[in-house]
């Protein structure tokens, strides 16, 4: 099975993107998750040019990895240096990585507006810079810099740049299409005429500003390319670098070529997650393979073809890449979303019981109100205990008020009053809050804990408010969704209304219901319900 070099730039070129800043400590936690997923290179950063990079590599030469290999990435010498006496180059040497990636000029463009020099003079400074490293016993890589648009001004100039790199020993030439502006069918051409030309292996390093940077870069593996260089979740500069996320599941699963191999392959999901926190970024959820709408199924075709044969709307088995199907609850919803949602969270219902078409008709009139059950799944779960078993409400409200005050420019204050009642025992309560809402969730806590001791476990961890119907200004419907914890486990409920004290209401009751339930099993029978079963 041919093998794909998999070299990973997230530490370098995927920093460079926009709101992406690793700590030191991040990289290096970066450098041991990557080496545990397989891939062969980790571009760690340019000593030459900050001091944080610097300190990587020192502390990186005391990392044990088992499979990857560092690499410094910096420039060819500067014009006015010798490779010698070039700081640049001299710090790439003393970063102390068996494997260096420079990268030099193929555009005549850059070469005359940005180094101010000859082409042949250019020609000099990647013979010498490539010849230097090699010198110093490195692994020299090759960057090929705006290769294909080098190739479209100048082809035969941006071919000797590359053949300059070669006689000068590099072990590996990455044709770069560093503006992302290339399609593939350009690609493929002007690749192939660069594999004619030389005798190194080829690599491809492709950036997305196209939104072709995965397809160029398996369509360039495809073509005989045996490296690919790209960042986890494709993050990088303006649009970003190829996403290796997709690249290696497609050479690994589509191609038949190996990459990390598959039994790292269930790690890819993962990584993706780890990366993205580490960046401080929210995992984009449209992302293929890795992303958690990846195997989402909402249309109610969709989700009964996948029942009976996943493949029928699966390209792949989500477990391969350690992703998970998950099927939606919506107004899009048939009786086998359903079916499968109730499954999925051990609720059991008949698949012939009418039970389940109040359900689907109870969530599509829900929605059309606005409800949004797709992150609120234990609201779905109360709404479905309801509906299928009747079951019956641990408490019951009598009211509830809430009052804010606010006097002079001191902060404003909110105190909720509530009456309620526990099997025929009444409750009644006030607390203060920062603000109405969380008032109300203080005194409802509050009312509550004589009677259930386990609420005071309970803790509103997120609280979202989206405006629905905006042009109706102050008169607008919201919805609020609210994320609780006990500690042990995290769960989200929603509320809607065009009171926002109102809506709160209905996730923070649902939201409670929801660890009483946990706590003392199914909601308590009317004998009614009990008869009918």
């Amino acid at each position: 099975m041919k093998k794909i070099q998999i070299y990973d730039t997230t530490l370098r070129d995927g920093s460079q993107g926009e709101n992406i800043s690793f700590s030191l400590e991040d990289k290096l936690h970066i450098v041991k998750k990557l080496d545990g997923l397989g891939v062969d290179y980790i571009e760690g950063g340019w000593p030459g040019s900050n001091a944080k990079d610097l300190e990587f590599f020192h502390r990186a030469q005391d990392l044990k990895l088992k499979h990857a290999k560092v690499a410094a990435f910096g420039s060819t010498r500067h014009p006015r240096h010798s490779a010698a006496q070039d700081p640049n180059l001299q710090a790439l040497v003393e970063a102390h990585t068996q494997v260096v990636t420079i990268f030099g000029k193929s555009w005549d463009l850059h070469v005359k507006l940005a180094l101010g020099i000859s082409l042949k003079e250019n020609l000099d400074v990647i013979r010498e810079s490539v010849a230097f490293l090699k010198s110093r016993g490195k692994e020299v890589i090759y960057d090929a810099e705006h290769f294909f648009d080098g190739f479209k001004a100048d082809s035969a100039y941006a071919l000797e740049t590359l053949k300059a790199a070669e006689e000068a020993g590099a072990g590996m030439l990455v044709l770069c299409d560093t503006n992302g502006g290339t399609l593939t069918a350009g690609l493929r051409e002007l690749f192939q005429v660069a594999a004619r030309h030389v005798k190194t292996p080829l690599g491809i390093h492709t950036h997305n500003d196209s939104e072709m940077a995965v397809a160029n870069a398996i369509a360039a593996v495809e073509l005989g390319a045996v490296h690919v260089q790209g960042t986890i979740n494709g993050y990088g500069e303006r649009c970003g670098n190829a996403n290796l996320c997709s690249v290696i599941p497609n050479i690994e699963l589509k191609l038949g070529m190996r990459a990390i191999g598959k039994e790292n392959l269930k790690r890819l999901a993962e990584v993706s997650y780890y990366i993205s926190e580490l960046a401080n970024l929210p995992p984009r959820q449209d992302l293929p393979y890795v992303g958690k709408s990846a195997f989402a199924h909402k249309g109610g075709i969709h989700v009964s073809a996948v029942m009976k044969a996943a493949a029928a709307y699966e390209h792949i088995d989500p477990a391969v890449v350690g992703n998970e199907r998950r099927v939606l609850v919506s107004e899009l919803s048939g009786k086998s979303n359903v079916l499968y949602k109730a499954a999925e969270r051990g609720l059991k219902i008949d698949q012939a019981s009418p039970a389940a078409k109040r359900v689907v008709d109870k969530l599509k009139e829900m929605e059309h109100s606005g409800y949004q059950f797709e992150g609120a799944e234990a609201s779905f779960e109360i709404l479905f205990d309801k509906l299928v078993h009747n079951t019956k409400d641990f408490f019951e409200l009598d009211g509830f008020r809430v009052i804010t005050e606010k006097k002079g420019v001191n902060a404003s204050s909110s105190e909720a009053v509530i009456k309620l009642r526990v099997e025929g025992m009444e409750e009644h309560t006030a607390a203060e809050g920062v603000g109405p809402v969380s008032a109300l969730d203080r005194a409802l806590r509050k009312s509550l804990t004589t009677f259930f001791p386990c609420i005071g476990e309970l803790r509103l961890a997120d609280y979202k408010v989206r405006v629905l119907n905006p042009e109706s200004a102050t008169d607008a419907k919201v919805r609020v969704l609210v994320e609780s914890s006990d500690g042990k486990e995290s769960w989200n409920t929603v509320g809607v209304s065009e009171n926002l004290i109102e809506a709160s209401w209905q996730a923070l009751v649902d939201s409670i219901a929801y660890k009483l339930k946990k706590e003392y099993g199914d909601m308590r029978k009317t004998s009614k319900a009990a008869s009918n079963e």
